[in-house]
Protein backbone atom coordinates (compact mmCIF):
# COMPACT_ATOMS: atom_id res chain seq x y z
CA UNK A 1 0.00 0.00 0.00
CA UNK A 2 1.15 3.61 -0.86
CA UNK A 3 2.36 6.05 1.58
CA UNK A 4 -0.54 8.50 0.35
CA UNK A 5 -3.14 5.44 0.50
CA UNK A 6 -2.24 4.66 4.02
CA UNK A 7 -2.37 8.35 5.25
CA UNK A 8 -5.51 9.26 3.77
CA UNK A 9 -6.46 5.87 5.46
CA UNK A 10 -5.36 7.21 8.74
CA UNK A 11 -7.30 10.51 8.02
CA UNK A 12 -10.61 8.84 7.77
CA UNK A 13 -10.04 6.61 10.85
CA UNK A 14 -9.05 9.89 13.14
CA UNK A 15 -11.99 11.85 11.29
CA UNK A 16 -14.44 8.69 12.48
CA UNK A 17 -13.04 9.19 15.99
CA UNK A 18 -13.70 13.09 15.57
CA UNK A 19 -17.65 12.05 14.47
CA UNK A 20 -18.24 9.97 17.37
CA UNK A 21 -16.90 13.15 19.60
CA UNK A 22 -19.41 15.13 17.43
CA UNK A 23 -22.39 12.28 17.99
CA UNK A 24 -21.50 12.43 22.16
CA UNK A 25 -22.00 16.23 21.94
CA UNK A 26 -25.62 15.28 19.72
CA UNK A 27 -26.64 13.33 22.95
CA UNK A 28 -26.40 15.89 25.62
CA UNK A 29 -28.07 18.77 23.01
CA UNK A 30 -24.89 20.18 22.00
CA UNK A 31 -24.23 21.44 18.05
CA UNK A 32 -22.77 17.71 16.45
CA UNK A 33 -18.93 19.08 16.48
CA UNK A 34 -16.17 16.74 17.34
CA UNK A 35 -12.49 17.02 17.79
CA UNK A 36 -9.24 14.77 18.52
CA UNK A 37 -5.52 15.46 18.29
CA UNK A 38 -3.32 12.91 17.55
CA UNK A 39 0.85 12.73 17.66
CA UNK A 40 2.60 9.87 16.12
CA UNK A 41 -0.94 7.58 15.54
CA UNK A 42 -1.59 8.54 19.29
CA UNK A 43 -4.38 9.97 20.67
CA UNK A 44 -3.33 12.79 22.79
CA UNK A 45 -7.31 14.25 23.43
CA UNK A 46 -10.48 14.58 22.18
CA UNK A 47 -13.61 16.82 22.61
CA UNK A 48 -16.56 18.09 21.59
CA UNK A 49 -18.92 21.46 21.85
CA UNK A 50 -19.99 22.30 25.13
CA UNK A 51 -21.41 26.22 24.75
CA UNK A 52 -24.76 25.44 25.92
CA UNK A 53 -23.65 22.99 28.78
CA UNK A 54 -21.30 25.55 30.36
CA UNK A 55 -22.54 28.72 28.58
CA UNK A 56 -19.16 29.44 27.37
CA UNK A 57 -18.84 31.05 23.87
CA UNK A 58 -15.20 29.49 23.76
CA UNK A 59 -16.12 25.80 24.66
CA UNK A 60 -15.92 24.82 20.88
CA UNK A 61 -14.40 21.56 20.41
CA UNK A 62 -11.29 22.47 18.72
CA UNK A 63 -10.27 24.73 21.77
CA UNK A 64 -11.25 22.15 24.42
CA UNK A 65 -9.00 19.80 22.61
CA UNK A 66 -6.14 21.99 22.36
CA UNK A 67 -6.70 22.57 26.43
CA UNK A 68 -6.74 18.93 26.93
CA UNK A 69 -3.14 18.32 24.42
CA UNK A 70 -1.44 21.01 25.75
CA UNK A 71 -2.17 19.44 29.56
CA UNK A 72 -1.32 16.28 28.14
CA UNK A 73 1.62 17.09 26.77
CA UNK A 74 2.54 19.77 29.05
CA UNK A 75 3.52 22.07 26.53
CA UNK A 76 1.84 24.96 24.82
CA UNK A 77 3.66 23.98 21.82
CA UNK A 78 1.66 21.22 19.96
CA UNK A 79 3.78 20.65 16.69
CA UNK A 80 4.06 17.39 15.44
CA UNK A 81 -0.08 17.10 16.34
CA UNK A 82 -2.42 16.75 13.63
CA UNK A 83 -5.68 18.07 14.66
CA UNK A 84 -9.20 16.40 13.09
CA UNK A 85 -12.06 18.51 13.74
CA UNK A 86 -15.92 17.40 11.85
CA UNK A 87 -16.81 21.39 10.84
CA UNK A 88 -13.98 24.03 9.38
CA UNK A 89 -12.63 25.99 12.00
CA UNK A 90 -14.13 29.22 12.95
CA UNK A 91 -11.74 32.58 13.37
CA UNK A 92 -11.45 31.95 16.79
CA UNK A 93 -10.79 28.11 16.23
CA UNK A 94 -8.45 29.04 13.91
CA UNK A 95 -6.33 31.57 16.07
CA UNK A 96 -5.71 28.95 18.56
CA UNK A 97 -4.66 26.43 16.01
CA UNK A 98 -1.92 29.26 14.73
CA UNK A 99 -1.07 30.29 18.36
CA UNK A 100 -0.41 26.36 19.53
CA UNK A 101 1.33 25.88 16.04
CA UNK A 102 -0.69 22.68 15.45
CA UNK A 103 0.73 21.89 12.04
CA UNK A 104 -1.45 19.93 10.03
CA UNK A 105 -5.30 20.59 10.57
CA UNK A 106 -8.13 17.83 8.96
CA UNK A 107 -11.74 18.79 8.67
CA UNK A 108 -14.64 17.71 7.64
CA UNK A 109 -17.68 19.78 6.45
CA UNK A 110 -16.99 23.34 5.63
CA UNK A 111 -18.56 26.02 6.94
CA UNK A 112 -20.03 29.18 4.71
CA UNK A 113 -20.68 31.31 7.44
CA UNK A 114 -17.80 31.06 9.61
CA UNK A 115 -15.00 28.96 8.00
CA UNK A 116 -11.67 30.23 8.21
CA UNK A 117 -10.00 27.55 7.04
CA UNK A 118 -10.39 28.04 3.47
CA UNK A 119 -14.17 29.16 2.98
CA UNK A 120 -14.30 32.54 4.14
CA UNK A 121 -10.39 33.46 4.43
CA UNK A 122 -7.80 31.26 5.09
CA UNK A 123 -6.19 31.98 8.86
CA UNK A 124 -4.07 28.81 8.95
CA UNK A 125 -2.34 29.58 5.74
CA UNK A 126 -1.93 33.67 6.52
CA UNK A 127 1.70 34.57 5.49
CA UNK A 128 1.71 37.25 8.11
CA UNK A 129 1.56 34.98 10.91
CA UNK A 130 4.70 33.41 12.51
CA UNK A 131 2.96 30.02 11.85
CA UNK A 132 0.77 28.24 9.22
CA UNK A 133 -0.79 25.35 8.97
CA UNK A 134 -1.26 22.80 6.56
CA UNK A 135 -5.00 22.32 5.77
CA UNK A 136 -6.68 18.97 4.46
CA UNK A 137 -10.41 19.88 3.81
CA UNK A 138 -13.25 17.45 3.17
CA UNK A 139 -12.41 14.68 4.89
CA UNK A 140 -15.50 12.34 5.23
CA UNK A 141 -17.40 15.78 4.14
CA UNK A 142 -20.61 14.35 3.23
CA UNK A 143 -20.78 12.47 6.34
CA UNK A 144 -19.99 15.70 9.03
CA UNK A 145 -22.06 17.70 6.75
CA UNK A 146 -25.39 15.35 7.49
CA UNK A 147 -24.37 14.78 11.07
CA UNK A 148 -24.63 18.65 11.63
CA UNK A 149 -28.01 19.04 8.90
CA UNK A 150 -29.55 16.48 10.66
CA UNK A 151 -29.56 17.70 14.22
CA UNK A 152 -30.54 21.42 12.56
CA UNK A 153 -33.40 19.67 11.02
CA UNK A 154 -34.76 18.11 14.13
CA UNK A 155 -33.99 21.50 16.04
CA UNK A 156 -36.23 23.57 13.74
CA UNK A 157 -38.75 20.98 14.12
CA UNK A 158 -38.78 20.96 17.85
CA UNK A 159 -39.00 24.43 17.89
CA UNK A 160 -41.96 24.33 15.37
CA UNK A 161 -43.68 21.28 17.34
CA UNK A 162 -43.14 23.51 20.44
CA UNK A 163 -44.76 26.70 19.09
CA UNK A 164 -47.57 24.84 17.92
CA UNK A 165 -47.98 23.37 21.55
CA UNK A 166 -48.04 26.50 22.86
CA UNK A 167 -49.91 28.34 20.48
CA UNK A 168 -52.86 25.52 20.81
CA UNK A 169 -52.93 26.04 24.81
CA UNK A 170 -53.64 29.63 24.19
CA UNK A 171 -56.22 29.27 22.04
Amino acid sequence: MSNLVEREQDHIYWMRQAMKQAEEAESIGEVPIGAVIVREGELIASAHNLRETTHNACAHAELLAIQKACEALDAWRLEGCTLYVTLEPCPMCAGAIVQSRIPLVVFGATDPKAGCAGTLMNLLDETRFNHRSEVIGGCLEDECGAQLTAFFRNLRALKKQRKLESDSHLA
